[in-house]
This record gives structure tokens, C-alpha cells and sequence, in this order.
């Protein structure tokens, strides 16, 4: 069978970005620092597989204004949700005068990556993601629900610790994603639910032209010590305008976004913020490329816990994973900074490798 498409005709629906949303995206670059490359393109658009296929680029956008809902119990949970992604230093963040509610470990938002509330194709959208879990994940080695991937965002990128399942933040959050994953198939094939698979340059990152690009254009947001820039004051919960990207209040080093290919793939059809789009880069592969590596090259706040042992399975470890075992012979430094063509290939091999084996030694059974 062919794959079954399912799309609709494009929404008239406001996109709705707030000031906070837009101050709080992940590398907000102002200006653009190339004149641009041609279109990017989705390695995940044409599968071949029977799961019906939802295209982000084309579904209609969620309106993302609650106050026209009607006043149900449901409704509530819904806004209360969207609230949480979008102010979660306020509900759940480190400053909060309730010790039990400080499950994030640092005062972003999730709306620092989900874009407009998680309804921007290639900018960590959330719709349709309840219709695809449970799911395996290759960090857990096992089907995860969407509860477990929830609790992954808070307490790897956010270096927080899991909200319980029957919690009402948990029940919100869940009902907030489910609001927007609404007509999408269960099990859908969900194209722009990531970042754009983009190429790399078939290079190691260049640090020094990545903090060229950094002074030049991220610094006026995010500061020159990366630290990011507050909406109040230290204490008041508000979060930021412009958020952290290194240091004790961004990320953690086991986020994706301490990855540079998934940095690389975010900024290049992301940024600048305001005039790039998944159809549209502003920035050159080069430029988005380097300051991804600039940026990853400082640390971040530790993850209570081994952070190599995320993956269980090292055959199972993305390319740019930054920390061993693996099952090729390539270095730390390699898997952080690239290149990645021989990464990929030596891997390769290693699975095609065990795959034999496997079936050997059920064949000697």
C-alpha cells in the first residue's frame, strides 16, 4: 500500500506569538548573518510505510487564543496547560516559595523551544504528539508515554526532577498537547514534528568564526556571557526575555539542544528570529553550522546522574552524542564537533555488524 496522506486546506487562524514567546526563543538572532541558502529540505517527507502522514507545514495551526473556549472543567485544564509551556518558571520553575512545586531546575520556559506554543512546523511543535505515543525512544531503549516524555524534557533539558503523573500539572500539560493534537491520526507519520533534517558541512565546527557570529548577532540578545536576559528580576518567577544558552540556568548538557546537529538543524531554518522559516533560511549552512558549535562548546548545568549511560543501547546513540562508550572508534571531541560523514559510516557498519551476528546465532539455535 502507498502512503495515506491526510492534510487540509490551509487555516486562516491567527498564529498568536507572544512578546515572551518570541523573547524566549533558543537563539534569537537578530540580524541575518548570510544572505541565505537554497531551500531545506525534510528528509522525512516522503517515507514509504502505511501510517497516515500529517504535514505540519500545510495542517491548520491550532488557535492558540484559549479565551473564546467555553468555561468547562476540561477547558480549564487546557488553558491551565498552555500556561505552563509558555510561563513555566512561574508554576514550576526553581524560584517558586513552594519547595514541592520546583520540578524545572531552571527558569526557562518550555515555550523557549516549543515556538508560539508549541504550533510552529520544525521548532519543536507538540501537535499531533499525543497522537503518536506511546512510542519507543531510543534514550529510555523502550516505548515511553507521553507522561515519560514529558518528565524527560523536565528533568533532562530543564535538569529538574519528574511531576507526578496524576499531579494537575501533569493532567494539564497532557491536556494541553491533546488540544492540539486534535484530528491528527492515532500513530500518524508527522512531518515538522522535529527539526528539519539538514545537512551538515562535511566539516568539524569552527569555533572561532562561530564566536564571530555569536558577538555579531546573538550577544545583543542573550549577552555576552550567554546568560540570557531576564523579564524581571532575580526571585520573581518571570523568566526570560531572552533566554540563557550556556551557564547554571540554561539548558542542561543532556539536552538535545547541547547537541550541535540538532542546534545546527533549529537555527538554520529558525534564525534569525522573525525573518527565517522552514522554507525560507536566512543564515548560511556555515554560519548556523559554527555558532551551533560555538554555543555547545560551554558548559552547562549538570545533570544529576550519568549523563553517557542516557542511552543504555550505544548502538542506539545519535552521531553527535558528545559522551562514550560508542561502537565506533572515533572521539568525544569528533562526536561533538564533527565531522560526522565517517561517524556515520564506521556506525553503520558496527549495526549491520550485530545484525549478522543476531541472525547467525538464531540460525545455530
Amino acid at each position: 500500500m502507498g502512503e495515506k496522506c491526510v492534510q487540509r486546506p490551509q487555516s486562516h487562524m491567527r498564529r498568536k506569538e507572544s512578546g515572551l514567546i518570541a523573547g524566549a526563543m533558543m537563539l534569537a538572532l537578530l540580524t541575518s548573518v548570510g544572505a541565505g541558502e537554497a531551500r531545506a529540505t525534510d528528509a522525512s517527507a516522503a517515507p514509504v510505510t502505511d501510517r497516515p502522514m500529517v504535514d505540519l507545514r500545510t495542517w491548520p495551526t491550532p488557535e492558540i487564543d484559549l479565551s473564546t473556549l467555553p468555561d468547562t472543567e476540561q477547558n480549564r485544564m487546557i488553558k491551565f496547560g498552555q500556561d505552563l509551556l509558555v510561563h513555566t518558571s512561574e508554576y514550576l520553575g526553581p524560584e517558586m516559595a513552594d519547595p514541592s512545586k520546583r520540578y524545572a531546575g531552571t527558569n526557562m520556559a518550555c515555550g523557549s523551544c516549543h515556538r508560539a506554543a508549541a504550533t510552529v512546523p520544525y521548532a519543536a511543535p507538540l501537535i499531533g504528539t499525543y497522537s503518536v505515543y506511546p512510542q519507543f525512544q531510543p534514550r529510555f531503549g523502550k516505548n515511553v508515554t507521553l507522561e515519560n516524555r514529558i518528565n524527560l524534557c523536565f528533568t533532562h533539558s530543564l535538569s529538574g526532577r519528574e511531576i507526578p503523573e496524576d499531579s494537575k500539572e501533569m493532567k494539564a500539560l497532557a491536556a494541553y498537547i491533546e488540544y492540539l493534537s486534535r484530528g491528527v491520526p492515532k500513530g500518524a507519520k508527522i512531518i515538522g514534528e522535529k527539526e528539519m533534517v539538514v545537512e551538515e558541512p562535511k566539516r568539524a565546527a569552527n569555533l572561532v568564526r562561530g564566536e564571530e557570529v555569536y558577538k555579531e548577532q546573538c550577544s545583543v540578545c542573550h549577552g555576552d556571557d550567554g546568560r540570557g536576559k531576564r523579564v524581571g528580576t532575580v526571585g520573581d518567577r518571570k523568566g526570560y526575555e531572552f533566554p540563557p544558552l550556556w551557564g547554571p540556568d540554561a539548558t542542561s548538557e543532556s539536552a538535545s539542544m547541547f547537541r550541535i546537529l540538532s542546534t545546527f538543524q533549529y537555527v538554520y531554518v529558525n534564525m534569525p528570529f522573525g525573518q527565517a522559516t522552514w522554507d525560507k533560511p536566512a543564515l548560511s549552512k556555515d554560519d548556523a553550522y559554527d555558532v551551533a558549535g560555538y554555543v555547545v562548546s560551554h558548559p552547562r548545568q549538570p545533570r544529576e546522574g550519568e549523563v553517557a549511560k542516557d542511552f543504555s543501547n550505544p548502538y542506539d546513540k545519535p552521531e553527535d552524542f558528545p559522551w562514550g562508550p560508542y561502537v565506533d572508534s572515533f572521539s568525544e571531541t569528533q562526536h561533538k564537533y564533527g565531522p560526522f560523514d565517517p561517524i556515520r559510516a564506521e556506525d553503520a557498519a558496527a549495526r549491520e555488524k550485530l545484525k549478522k551476528e543476531k541472525a547467525n546465532s538464531a540460525a545455530s539455535k
